[in-house]
């Protein structure tokens, strides 16, 4: 899997970030793929526990969705505002309903992260479920000072972030390949 994230134009990007819009691209390429059905959803956590899972998206609806190559490329848009969590999910044959969740911070300290780090390629498992995002606050420090990136660079399993760093509510994205 790599990854592409917001506007190659740098004035749209602006934009995006002013309204606190997230925008990236996932690219999926294997054998293993062709044949398969997208299933994608989203785990909110608050306080450490699994509060509720929705789907996002789900291919095996019809047989339209199925995937016929051995690449995949799924925009990912997220907008945090007016206190809630807004989602649309664009695949080459598919836009996926909007979907919306409540937040229980300020809009504007959520922030979307995906778990590449300093990496340009991860390798999936397709035969399991896969997180590929976080839209978190960030762990707060001793010092007042907070970080989005440590939390979402750590190699906690997506399941323990909100435990591990005291991060109240947060939500995971997963895909799953079926």
């Amino acid at each position: 899997m790599t990854n592409n994230y917001g506007s190659e134009n740098s004035e749209i990007q602006d934009i995006i970030d002013f309204e606190n819009i997230f925008i990236e691209k996932l690219n999926f390429e294997s054998k293993e793929l062709n044949g398969k059905f997208i299933t994608i959803s989203i785990d909110e956590y608050r306080n450490g526990k699994l509060k509720q899972t929705s789907i996002l998206f789900d291919g095996s609806e019809s047989d339209y969705f199925k995937i016929s190559s051995d690449k995949e490329s799924l925009k990912f848009f997220f907008k945090m505002n007016d206190g809630k969590l807004k989602t649309y999910i664009r695949g080459q044959k598919f836009g996926s309903k909007k979907s919306f969740f409540k937040l229980f911070e300020e809009s504007e300290k959520y922030a979307l992260k995906d778990f590449f780090g300093s990496k340009t390629e991860l390798n999936l498992d397709i035969s399991k479920k896969n997180a590929v995002f976080a839209i978190i606050t960030p762990t707060i420090h001793k010092d007042g000072s907070g970080s989005y990136c440590e939390v979402a660079q750590s190699n906690i399993v997506a399941e323990k972030l909100g435990e591990h760093f005291n991060i109240p509510h947060y939500f995971i994205i997963n895909i799953e390949f079926k």
